[in-house]
């Protein structure tokens, strides 16, 4: 499995240094491929007992189309393949499943992305997303995942609209014994900025910034997030060092839409992305790799799948791993 956090220092509590060792890469596997089963679906009968002809290609086609892997992403993924197929002479279906695999593999590659938890102290991650994604409950499992990386976390509960969102997030920092800034209505930058200064006085590794749910048409609500992130910097001029933001995988390329729509307003260095399982859509990752390779080809900034969701457990939040993710969506 991927290995998504970096440390010089050996964790506090046992001997992994990363964040996968909630289970070995085949039963991870197993879940990944049950959790992605509705989109796999798609691909099922296209490589059964078939020759390597047009139809082939246009109903592997469709299948992409259908689990929302987007025009451009599709028309990419078909010209890799048909390339790949000429260049190694395959004759059997299974190959050219075989092939598929490990042109979405190549693809979405690069959005595997480490963090290196050594490179700031505090680490401060702002976290953002659109209502209903699984923000909070994101946060509070990742907070887990940075502990068994042995790393100190303290919360700041900056989405002060909700009092059930606060609520939420104090529920998982007494679940993971980790302290939280809080405040009853009051302002999100306020919210962060004391969080930040909280962290660096008690020598914590990571802050988490949770934020309030919006959705990027609300103006006014995405001006509120870049004063956050400017008030942040107030309390450590070099933070936020991680913007991520959570999406909801069954949303397909409404998706990708609220990617670009908040990398415009924060300048996104990574995604988590959720409810993968039950959908139909698993394939957005392939539209979400395509773009963020352009992305880094106009501005040389890479944007990371830290971790992809398959369920309500808290196992069931695990690093992007390309080569899985792959093999679980086709096989």
């Amino acid at each position: 499995m991927f290995s998504l956090f970096k440390r010089k220092a050996p964790p506090a509590h046992g001997d992994s240094t990363t964040s996968s060792n909630h289970g070995e890469t085949a039963p991870w596997l197993g879940r990944l491929r049950r959790g992605l089963q509705r989109t796999g679906g798609l691909f099922a009968s296209v490589f059964t007992g078939r020759v390597i002809d047009d139809a082939l290609y246009e109903e592997l086609e469709s299948a992409l189309w259908m689990a929302d892997a987007g025009v451009p992403a599709t028309a990419h993924i078909m010209q890799r393949l048909k390339d790949a197929v000429r260049e190694t002479g395959a004759r059997e279906p299974d190959d050219v499943k075989a092939l598929l695999i490990k042109v979405l593999q190549h693809l979405m590659k690069p959005l595997e992305k480490e963090l290196d938890l050594d490179s700031h102290k505090p680490m401060v991650i702002m976290v953002a997303g659109v209502n209903g994604a699984g923000k909070t409950t994101s946060i509070g499992k990742l907070t887990r995942h940075l502990q068994d990386a042995g790393a100190s976390v303290l919360l700041a509960a900056g989405d002060t609209f909700r009092a059930a969102a606060r609520e939420q997030l104090w529920v998982w920092a007494d679940r993971n014994q980790v302290d939280i800034v809080s405040q009853d209505n009051g302002d999100p930058a306020a919210v962060a900025f004391d969080a930040v200064t909280a962290a660096h006085a008690r020598g914590k590794d990571v802050v988490l910034v949770d934020t309030a749910g919006r959705l990027p048409t609300q103006l006014h609500l995405m001006e509120e997030l870049k004063k956050v992130q400017r008030v942040v910097q107030k309390a450590d001029p070099t933070a936020p060092h991680e913007k991520w933001l959570v999406i909801d995988g069954g949303t397909g390329q409404n998706a990708l839409a609220q990617v670009k729509a908040f990398d415009e307003a924060l300048g996104l260095t990574g995604l988590i992305v959720t409810k993968l399982d039950g959908t139909a859509k698993g394939g957005v990752l392939a539209a979400i790799a395509l773009w963020a390779a352009q992305k880094k080809s106009d501005s040389g900034v890479s944007l990371g799948v830290y971790f992809i969701g398959i369920g309500e457990k808290l196992e069931d939040l695990q690093p992007f791993d390309a080569e899985a993710f792959a093999q679980a969506l086709i096989t």
